[in-house]
């Protein structure tokens, strides 16, 4: 099952409500065919950013959205051929799952035979075949979600919006449903806008990530961008864990507490601050390595152990080593620090 695809616009959207400004004007443009995630802490924006997409909020004066070539920007939600999957599934209890991903269809008047054709084949795509009957009182979770996603893509949108779908559902099948979820999207090829607080979804699901703050982007870029080359500190702090130096600039090298790091590139040199990710140190020879501190914690976590040193900066810095590694509080160790790892920012 192959949809349409279009591009998306957004062209100084902002909206107020009774006085309060939540999101500040923004310009956005979502490629055909593109995955693009709206992520960012709660009351950030992301889901009035949405909302205006989707035709259920309107920009104030002076916004647009336009789906291709066409300005939307006046269109309820049912003259703009969107699906849309919500946190809480929007399902209706008292039809089944096969009337609940036809609902759609029927709304459209599309002949009989079409419309069973159609769900079939998403109820074969969802692997929902053995619950076409059933009542949604009787389904899991994760079955839920996949008939709202299935009634969201039965009438053929040119747009797919999922406004945090995977939320309500343990840790554990999030990230099967958010695999399949991954390959489903990448198989229909729709404009797809997610919004999520989740930084896994995010880094999984999108082609492009949009971080937001309140009511505002603070980057847009490809997940290795938004991790690896954060634009501020607000995007480099909320996107996994970072760790600071601190110290004093001489010679080309951050001299802190516990030793020196070598600047990676000239514009570093200079910088109130370097960052680097907890997988980008390795453990090395006190004796030679950029910086030497105390082991203050250790936390096995299965694959990796999360190491917590103390007195290499002014902060504790967190890195990971492989999971097999065992050393006691207290043991005396070096870090190394990959040049092209470090993080400048202002």
């Amino acid at each position: 099952m192959k949809l349409d695809s279009i591009p998306i616009t957004l062209t100084r959207c902002a909206k107020t409500f009774r006085g309060a400004r939540v999101l500040e004007p923004l310009d956005l443009a979502i490629g055909a065919g593109e995955t693009l995630v709206l992520l960012g802490p709660s009351g950030c924006g992301k889901t009035t950013t949405l909302r205006l997409i989707a035709g259920l909020e309107s920009p104030d004066a002076g916004g647009s959205v336009y789906f291709g070539d066409d300005d939307v920007t006046a269109l309820p939600i049912e003259r703009r051929k969107v699906g849309m999957v919500f946190q809480n599934y929007a399902l209706f209890p008292n039809l089944t799952v096969r009337e609940n991903i036809g609902y759609g269809l029927k709304i459209q008047k599309v002949p009989t035979h079409t419309a069973r054709e159609r769900v079939d084949e998403l109820l074969s795509m969802m692997r929902l075949e053995t619950h076409a009957d059933k009542n949604i009182g009787q389904l899991s979770g994760g079955q839920r979600q996949r008939v709202a996603l299935a009634r969201a893509l039965a009438p053929r949108p040119r747009v797919l919006l999922l406004d945090e779908p995977l939320t309500a559902l343990d840790a554990r099948l999030r990230d099967a449903l958010r695999s399949d979820m991954n390959a489903l999207l990448r198989e229909l090829g729709v404009t797809t806008v997610y919004v999520t607080h989740d930084q896994a979804e995010a880094m999984e699901l999108g082609d492009r990530i949009v971080v937001m703050s309140a009511g505002r982007i603070e980057q847009i870029g490809t997940p290795r961008d938004i991790y690896y080359r954060p634009a501020s500190r607000a995007v480099a702090q909320f996107v996994g864990t970072l760790n600071r130096l601190a110290g004093q600039w001489q010679d080309g090298l951050l001299r802190t507490t516990g030793g020196a790091v070598p600047a990676a590139a000239p514009h570093m040199a200079g910088a109130s601050e370097l960052y680097f990710r907890p997988e980008d140190a390795t453990l090395a020879d006190p004796a030679t390595a950029h910086l030497r501190g105390v082991i203050g914690r250790t936390t096995f976590l299965g694959e990796r152990t999360r190491l917590t040193i103390e007195g290499a900066t002014h902060d504790a810095l967190v890195i990971d080593v492989a999971g097999r590694v065992e050393l006691a509080p207290g043991t005396p160790v070096g870090l190394s620090i990959a040049a092209d790892a470090l993080i400048a920012l202002a």
